[in-house]
């Protein structure tokens, strides 16, 4: 049996507490798979994130070659320092914070400072982009969204600022946590809930110059 799979019951509607002591005890488990080198441990692990980990890179950077090329090193990373995981924060967590201290250091090799000064240089990176990402599991935002729905939505993202647009990512495609996205985003969580409102603001009017369709007219 896989590391991450033993520490996952396999039925389960849980409590708040319960869940919270499963997600630890995996955090755990991975992080004592990482000390030990285990390759298996590194496959599933990219298995299972992959599909999450390059959407935040290509909402992150909207440049699909950079992305896919970040998402390679953001690996190797792990597999070189995946000691320093100490399992205290979900690796999830973790994972985001190595690609955007990767995209942040991959920019300022370009003369730019900080994240906020990825788009203010115009280019073709920064037109808007369309991709398609296959994902088991469903977020809040394709839940309630077909697949016309989701492009529509994809497309108002990534006309925000890069700031906004990264924490409605992790809010609500990556469903981490205001706690967790501050840990990632490493700003004080009174910012990252003013970036959320501000996001959300920003995102509506985009949306409604893009009306969704409802199921009943589908």
């Amino acid at each position: 049996m896989s590391t991450v799979a033993s520490v996952r019951p396999l039925f389960a509607p849980t409590s708040s507490a319960a869940l919270q002591a499963q997600v630890r005890q995996e955090s755990l488990a991975i992080a004592a798979g990482l000390k030990r080198q285990d390759v298996g441990l590194l496959d599933e692990l990219i298995v299972r994130y992959q599909h999450r980990l390059l959407r935040y890179l290509l909402y992150l950077s909207g440049n699909r070659e950079l992305a896919e090329d970040l998402f390679q090193e953001v690996w190797m990373r792990v597999m070189v320092r995946g000691a320093q995981f100490n399992g205290l924060a979900r690796f999830d967590t973790w994972l985001f914070t190595i690609a955007r201290n990767l995209l942040i250091d991959q920019r300022r090799k370009k003369t730019m400072s900080s994240l906020d000064e990825l788009f203010e240089v115009g280019g073709e990176d920064d037109r808007p982009m369309s991709f398609e990402l296959a994902d088991d599991e469903p977020t809040p935002f394709d839940r309630c969204a077909n697949v016309e729905d989701r492009e529509r939505i994809a497309s108002a993202l990534l006309e925000l600022d890069t700031l906004y647009r990264e924490v409605l990512v992790l809010r609500f495609h990556e469903e981490l946590s205001l706690e967790e996205i501050a840990k990632v985003t490493r700003a004080p969580l009174s910012t990252v809930k003013s970036r959320l409102y501000r996001g959300m603001a920003a995102l509506k009017p985009k949306l409604e110059r893009r009306p969704l369709r409802h199921p009943e007219t589908v």
